[in-house]
């Protein structure tokens, strides 16, 4: 009879898995498995749509969560960095894992890549005139003292990416971050500085390997962080959340005619209950949904401080509606 029921159990488990992995929604809040039955892992994420496929890049975050010492200003909790994950997808519901894109170092403690330091925030374009994907990510120590900005290269969209090294963009600090790519292949930097009291956007050089000269400073004094970008109808909206270390707060949303232009913040994007807090979570990235017309997903990170690896993403449908993004709870959705 015992061992009937742990028969019975196991199958409902596995029931259970399969069901998950073969998901016909988002589920924002659970628990989102891989084609193998593994939590995906790609926090801090972005995506890259290449050829028919999309590429999702994120912090691996796997491990034993710990408080850094002597940090008293903020809950500054880190796990060992894992490098960059690499997962794809043709319909945003199943995803393969492909890689580890951007490997850390174990064991050189001088690398800007060493797994007690901070890799995050990986973002990806590809270089239509180089043939290159192009990852920029913010690199730092686990005081949060060191801000840059860093680059990697590869040939393939899954990697590996060689590092190349990383920027004080024009001087100044770079923490938070994300990238952008116009119409016309030019790309900009747009990351948190001046010790998160500003924004900064910064024009990519031609290769999209380092920054340029041309840049601007926005959200002057508004305390910032956590960046996400789109453009529709010849307008670029930007959601960013306030500095509140690890815990949510509530986005607002900006706009400008260009990217390096005047940007007036205005209100928030989220409706509903929990909109205030963002829906417990923090921008990450804004994608269009490839055929679609006025169609994209908000991503962002529902932290659990104390345990990272257990941070779950909340992905939701955004639309803009006279001039203003909307986003709106959905217990699940199909894009």
């Amino acid at each position: 009879m015992r061992k009937i029921f742990l028969l019975y159990l196991w199958l409902c488990i596995q029931i259970g898995v399969w069901a998950q992995s073969n998901n016909t929604s988002i589920k924002p809040g659970e628990i989102w498995l891989d084609l193998s039955n593994q939590p995906i892992n790609a926090h801090g994420g972005g995506i890259l749509y290449h050829h028919g496929v999309y590429y999702w890049y994120g912090e691996v975050k796997k491990g034993k969560t710990w408080r850094v010492p002597g940090i008293t200003s903020w809950d500054d909790y880190r796990v060992n960095a894992g490098g960059v994950a690499c997962y794809m997808s043709t319909d945003l519901l199943h995803w393969t894992y492909k890689s580890l894109a951007l490997a850390p170092d174990k064991i050189d403690s001088s690398s800007e890549l060493y797994i007690g330091r901070v890799i995050e925030r990986p973002k990806v374009i590809f270089n239509p005139k180089t043939g290159k994907f192009v990852m920029w990510m913010h690199i730092d120590r686990d005081d949060y003292g060191y801000a840059h900005a860093g680059v990697a290269v590869s040939d393939k969209p899954e990697g590996p990416y060689k590092y190349l090294g990383s920027y004080w963009p024009n001087g100044q600090e770079s923490r938070d971050m994300t990238i952008f790519q116009d119409d016309d292949q030019k790309a900009y930097l747009i990351y948190a500085s001046e010790s998160n009291m500003t924004m900064q956007v910064c024009l990519l050089s031609d290769d999209y390997l380092k920054p340029t000269p041309t840049y601007s400073r926005i959200l002057i004094n508004a305390h910032r962080e956590a960046p996400a970008i789109f453009k529709f109808d010849k307008r670029y909206y930007l959601i960013t959340s306030l500095c509140t270390g690890w815990d949510p707060n509530e986005a607002l949303f900006a706009v400008a005619d260009h990217p390096l232009g005047q940007w007036n913040m205005l209100g928030s994007p989220c409706y509903g209950p929990d909109a205030d807090s963002t829906y417990h979570a923090q921008s990450t990235y804004i994608f269009p949904v490839t055929g679609k017309k006025n169609a994209f997903v908000f991503m962002a990170d529902r932290w659990n401080k104390t345990d990272l690896e257990n941070s779950r993403y909340i992905w939701l449908p955004l639309v803009v509606k006279d001039g203003n993004p909307m986003i709106q709870w959905r217990a699940y959705w199909n894009p």
